[in-house]
């Protein structure tokens, strides 16, 4: 199957929705979701990318999901050397949810391991943060690699809920990405 892609960097202003041709619908192919480009704000004097993160945003997946995207569907890429900033809100009115960034691994774990960069998780990492809580992990992106944002709440993150970071040797800018068929 192709996959589409689509790329938000800092500094746009508006939603951008993506849908699905008529065609791709009736075959039953999911229509791609939205990247709100305010989820990411960059600051280039500084080197730092902000990225909002927002677990439980919609209903997808029974909620165990990060900003509407499960299962590596939204891709989070910044450059090697930056300090990056995820200001983590649970939106879920049900489940308690953490993040942390770990190696890309499969299968994907069922709770906490050792995260990838040092302070790259929330606090109350495998209880999680009740519906409303916040917390902000701040980190340097200090190597190049794949890694994932991940649910550490037992059985969250092998359930879905999780998105793909990646820190680039070769991007200017932080950006945000979507691949088509939420996987990649």
């Amino acid at each position: 199957m192709k996959r589409a892609l689509l790329l938000i960097t800092g500094g746009l202003a508006g939603a951008v929705q993506l849908a699905a041709p008529r065609a791709a619908r009736a075959q039953g192919v999911r229509a791609v979701q939205a990247i709100d480009p305010a989820w990411l704000t960059v600051d280039s004097v500084r080197p730092t990318a902000e990225f909002q993160l927002v677990a439980g945003l919609t209903g997808l997946n029974g909620a165990l999901n990060f900003n509407g995207f499960r299962d590596g569907g939204l891709v989070v890429t910044v450059p090697v050397g930056w300090n990056v900033v995820m200001n983590f809100t649970n939106h879920d009115g049900d489940l308690a949810h953490s993040a942390e960034i770990i190696p890309d691994v499969k299968p994907v774990p069922i709770g906490p391991v050792p995260s990838a960069f040092e302070r790259a998780y929330t606090i109350k990492l495998q209880q999680g943060l009740q519906a409303g809580e916040e917390d902000d992990i701040r980190f340097v992106a200090d190597r190049a690699g794949e890694f994932l944002i991940f649910c550490a709440v037992p059985g969250h993150g092998a359930g879905g809920m999780w998105i793909r970071f990646t820190v680039s040797p070769t991007a200017h800018r932080p950006a945000l990405s979507v691949a088509g068929s939420g996987e990649s």
